[in-house]
């Protein structure tokens, strides 16, 4: 496998990392449906729905990628998806509100679509479309060229799924520390630097859709 690509599937990994460690993506839901059950296995039960709801915007990001890069070409492609991406980064601590997650009790399938939400809201799949796209093969050379319609599937499927397990991990391991260690008080320091932290990250993924 070439270095760039190993490097490629590694960004992925740690995206999905990175976006397990933000509460918006999560974990807090997770540990707050524990604290009302005032039981871990709660927390647990709530993982694979929370990881089901973000595999999908990725997915669906990623394939709307896949549909649009069949029809445009590939440069206005990286240019529209870095533009999405810069705007959501600077917009995003203006219309960041926190959500009044300890007071919500859902359904397995209501947290499955409330994660893909959030994960849709926050640009979590959209962050991973450059990386998808560094990844895929070119159909031809030039101003014009497009994504190539064979090995899409198979690559958007491996990349949907390395994102996802990087972020499923991080995500079980930060609810557990938070619900049996650190309790959620630390979200009155952490919260606002996780976005800020977001917010730069979501205008670096728009910068790289281009340069990468």
């Amino acid at each position: 496998m070439p270095a760039a690509a190993t490097t490629s599937w590694m960004t992925l990994f740690a995206l999905g990392a990175f976006h397990g460690i933000n509460p918006a993506m999560g974990w807090l839901f997770a540990v707050a449906l524990g604290m009302q059950e005032r039981r871990s296995s709660a927390v647990w039960r709530a993982l694979l729905p929370l990881g089901a709801g973000h595999a999908l915007a990725v997915a669906a990001a990623v394939g709307l990628a896949v549909l649009a890069g069949a029809v445009v070409p590939i440069t206005f492609l990286r240019w529209s998806v870095a533009a999405i991406l810069v705007g959501l980064g600077i917009t995003l601590p203006l219309r960041h509100r926190h959500p009044g997650w300890t007071r919500m009790r859902v359904s397995m399938r209501q947290l499955t679509f409330w994660s893909f939400l959030m994960a849709s809201a926050h640009g979590a799949g959209l962050m991973v479309v450059p990386v998808f796209l560094r990844l895929t093969t070119v159909a031809a050379h030039g101003s014009h060229q497009h994504l190539t319609e064979t090995a899409d599937t198979t690559t958007a499927v491996l990349a949907t799924s390395v994102h996802a397990s990087g972020y499923l991990l991080v995500t079980a391991a930060v609810a557990f520390v938070v619900f049996t260690k650190l309790g959620v008080a630390l979200l009155r320091t952490a919260w606002f630097n996780l976005d800020l932290l977001w917010s730069i990250a979501l205008v670096a993924s728009g910068l790289a859709a281009v340069f990468l």
